[in-house]
């Protein structure tokens, strides 16, 4: 089919100069948008071309880097007037969320539209549209555009995926031919594992707003929590038989979002319906796409106070530059690119006749949250008992700008998580509190919210998120407004100066003791562990704490201690090897731990999220050598060397081998350890 792109007449006709000095991206390309797939670097030298050209209507800011290296860019596009005051309007808009308080808060002042492209490194359109988008701005052809630009600020990222992306683009140029093949059975169209869609740790960003395990999460939502926007759109692609979404999105809502959010997805799906119609062009509302899981670029939006939206457009990696359809018609590139222009620059015209409602409405969204009388509960309190889960939670709230500190001592009636029941709880120092009277109040209460209510039960994601269930901390919801005295600051580090004695011990607790002995076993520290407990200075010291004894680590001692005041771990030292009760330093009970050689299968086959979720763990977190293994080439003969194989979740046909099957069992009963997850076991 032809998609004839016709907008409505003031598209068309209401063009003023065209401007000199900022180039289209089909001149700065030397392509028409849509022949081809543009790479990262090249959109990123697009963009400092047009902030250079156009300073007073742009600023460009890299806001971080990508695993790979690549630089993440925001573009801040504006009015004159407005990007001369570009500081100015954050501020106004911290205050309108009551971030800041410094000064009374300007209603009349811009809304902020942000347009967030490419999280999907294979749903590759919207890099493309970034750049028509960019263009039209400040080209300054379409007068009716310059005007909206009065109401608003845009800020556009143009890729929040650029690894992914560079991995889809990569590989279907170096497989397309001279021309393009339409087939749906031609290799283009079979993007092999583990496609696009992932970061280089094979991680869904787009399930990573609210948790930020990634370092582009990380670096972006910097940016967002400090600015707040009003409008945020996320640009997708789904099957390419699949008509175009958009906004009003689909039961189940959460609870939490306003009659005015409600209310403005059907203005702006209206507005699309619109364009949408006079091309003739296919669509659907209302349907898969819900509003419920907190971590999406829709979701996590509107609980911080924005119109959260996701834009569905067919295509995918499976699409290529054209494929042909069931019904006889060729899905092309150049459409796609046509579809999500026309709702990113409509979100535009929406946002700018709604600015006023916008900002009065979100300023409403924070004040009413903390003021709210009929939120059932009013403060969360978290047993001080584990410090370092504690301490991966304020981590947590840091990065989602979440207020938290110490109660004062007294006995409160609260809902325990633990046993589902009502009962008393002493709040100690040690105990971290997070009220709600505070501007982050709806996004503690949905990360908080113990079971989530449903309307509809069939959701497109996951339903079960509580923070005290995920991070294992004995947890009490009250209705009783305590006050919070002070911010709570990380655990002090005890400097513990090198000494004659025998030796020390490091309780093992959690994750935070396991990055320390990854990182003592990189040195080649020799660690011993506890089969069983032991006590020391009527101190019971439970089975697997570490011991470093002086002897075999002379030159080390020095290194040790540093790493664990670095890691915030407990040292004690001992001062001789014979222990209270339980068994002396020379038992058997004692062992020494060695550097393991890990590895781990992946490739087709695997699930490239479960695979990336043990490389991440690995890599970036306990930063401990894996040795990662495609299973297309493995042979048993590969293990020679090593101590741990990681089957991650999947399906593994080389296990059906029987020469493979074979080989395993003489190495697992020759030492070796597999661990298998999920389908793998």
């Amino acid at each position: 089919m032809k998609f004839i792109f016709v907008l409505a007449a003031f598209f068309l006709s209401a063009y003023t100069s065209i401007g000199q000095d900022v180039s289209s991206p089909d001149v700065f390309l030397g392509y028409k948008l849509g022949e081809q797939f543009t790479p990262h670097f090249k959109i990123v030298q697009y963009f400092e071309q047009a902030a250079k050209a156009k300073p007073d209507m742009m600023q460009l800011q890299e806001y971080g880097k990508t695993y790979e290296n690549r630089p993440l860019l925001l573009a801040f596009v504006g009015s004159p007037e407005n990007i001369a005051r570009l500081e100015q309007i954050r501020m106004n808009n911290l205050r309108l969320a009551g971030m800041l308080t410094d000064a009374p808060a300007d209603l009349n002042a811009p809304a902020i539209v942000w347009l967030s492209y490419n999280v999907h490194g294979n749903e590759a359109s919207s890099s493309e549209v970034s750049m028509k988008i960019l263009y039209e701005i400040l080209s300054g052809k379409n007068a009716s555009l310059n005007n909206w630009l009065k109401n608003i600020v845009v800020v556009i990222d143009p890729c929040l995926n650029p690894d992914g992306r560079e991995r889809y683009v990569n590989w279907y140029t170096q497989m397309k031919g001279r021309v393009n093949n339409a087939s749906p059975e031609a290799r283009e169209h079979m993007e092999p594992w583990p496609g696009g869609r992932v970061n280089h740790y094979y991680f869904d960003l787009n399930r990573d707003w609210a948790w930020q395990t990634q370092v582009e999460t990380q670096q972006r939502l910097a940016k967002y929590n400090a600015w707040l926007p009003q409008v945020h759109c996320d640009f997708h692609e789904q099957s390419p038989e699949s008509p175009y979404y958009f906004a009003p999105a689909a039961e189940p809502f959460h609870e939490v979002i306003t009659p005015w959010q409600r209310e403005f997805q059907g203005i702006i799906g209206t507005n699309h319906a619109k364009y949408f119609d006079a091309n003739g062009w296919l669509y659907f509302t209302k349907e898969y796409f819900d509003l419920f899981y907190p971590s999406y670029g829709d979701t996590y939006p509107l609980y911080n106070g924005a119109i959260g939206m996701t834009y569905e457009q067919a295509g995918h990696g499976r699409a290529g530059l054209g494929i042909a359809l069931g019904g006889g018609d060729t899905l092309k590139l150049t459409d796609r690119i046509a579809h999500h222009f026309t709702t990113s620059l409509s979100t535009i015209e929406v946002s700018s006749a709604q600015h006023s409602r916008l900002l009065s409405a979100f300023q409403s969204f924070f004040r009413d949250a903390v003021y709210a009388t009929n939120a059932p509960y009013k403060t969360y309190i978290l047993s001080g008992e584990n410090p370092e889960a504690l301490e991966s939670l304020k981590i947590l709230f840091d990065r989602n700008g979440i207020q938290y500190g110490q109660g004062t001592q007294k006995a409160i009636k609260g809902y325990n998580y633990f046993t589902g029941k009502t009962d008393t709880h002493t709040i100690s120092t040690s105990d971290l509190v997070v009220s709600t009277a505070q501007p982050k109040a709806v996004l503690i209460k949905v990360l908080f919210e113990p079971s989530a209510s449903l309307k509809d039960s069939a959701t497109y994601d996951i339903t079960a998120w509580s923070l005290p269930y995920a991070y294992g901390i004995q947890t009490w919801a009250t209705s009783e407004k305590i006050d919070v005295r002070q911010m709570f600051r990380a655990i002090p580090s005890v400097a513990i100066s090198p000494s004659d004695g025998y030796g020390y011990l490091i309780p093992y607790r959690n994750f935070t003791e396991g990055r320390l002995l990854a990182a003592l076993l990189a040195k080649d520290v020799q660690v011993r562990f506890a089969e069983k407990d032991f006590s020391f200075n009527n101190q019971v010291y439970k089975k697997g704490t570490l011991v470093i004894l002086r002897s075999g680590n002379e030159s080390k001692i020095k290194d040790v201690l540093q790493m664990v005041a670095a890691y915030g771990s407990t040292v004690v030292p001992v001062a001789s090897g014979m222990m209270q009760s339980g068994f002396d330093f020379g038992s058997d009970k004692l062992h020494r731990l060695k550097k393991l050689s890990v590895a781990m299968l992946t490739g087709k086959g695997t699930n490239p999220n479960a695979a990336g979720e043990v490389w991440h763990l690995f890599d970036q977190q306990l930063q401990y050598p894996l040795t990662v293994m495609d299973i297309s080439s493995f042979n048993v003969r590969d293990l020679a060397h090593t101590d741990v194989l990681i089957l991650p979740d999947g399906n593994y046909p080389m296990l059906k081998d029987k020469g493979q099957w074979a080989g395993l069992q003489s190495w697992v009963k020759g030492g070796g350890k597999i661990i298998a997850l999920e389908n793998a076991a």
